[in-house]
């Protein structure tokens, strides 16, 4: 089972969009292992307004949390205890993006942290990149936990409005392959998803 673990340099960056897209063009499965926020709504609920295939399996969290803070913090709320040892993939021959809570340091409980997920599931990473003041800060950090715990990275994803001399930086830097671009879109539905999985299928 190949394994794509969505990750991004921040919070509200695109993840589940990119997971998405990620799922429309290989026809995966898709696993959110930790939801935060899910009072509003859960990025499962979210994906599967998105995604036009029928081979796509939604798989069901291993941690649903109420409260839209880091998930250390809205489990102790709720009275939980998320380990790592209770995070484990679904059965699936498919192929199966996962898509993370935040970015790689956001801690699950007072020892273990997203970052981990990824190392224990021995999954790929794709980043997710918005353009922001600080993003090339965040984006080269998060490369570098990354890169330092020999994970291997199959590339990254520009989303929103292009700024070219940032993301040549965090290529030139990294090396990286940019696996596309995501425009800043004034909807997202199962069209815009299904346009940019074409374009994405290529690089992956």
């Amino acid at each position: 089972m190949r394994k794509i673990f969505v990750t991004g340099i921040g919070t509200d960056v695109g993840k589940t969009v990119v997971s998405a897209i990620l799922c429309e063009a290989l026809h995966a499965d898709y696993w959110k292992p930790v939801q935060t926020g899910s009072f509003f709504s859960t990025d499962s609920d979210k994906l599967q307004k998105y995604i036009s295939n029928s081979k796509t399996v939604i798989h069901p969290e291993s941690y649903v949390l109420k409260q839209y803070m880091s998930p250390h913090a809205a489990a102790e709320l709720e009275g939980q205890h998320i380990t790592l040892a209770n995070i484990i993939p679904p059965a699936t021959n498919n192929t199966l993006i996962i898509e993370g809570a935040g970015g790689l340091m956001v801690p699950l409980n007072d020892k273990e942290f997203i970052v981990d997920i990824i190392i224990k599931l021995k999954a790929e990473a794709v980043l997710v990149i918005q353009n922001y003041l600080g993003s090339i800060n965040h984006s080269l950090l998060t490369i570098d936990a990354l890169r330092t715990r020999n994970i291997p990275v199959l590339g990254i994803v520009f989303n929103g409005p292009s700024h070219k001399l940032s993301e040549n930086i965090i290529l030139s830097y990294s090396g990286l392959k940019c696996l596309g671009r995501i425009n800043k879109e004034s909807v997202i539905n199962k069209e815009i998803v299904s346009k940019y999985a074409a374009l994405f299928k290529e690089n992956l």
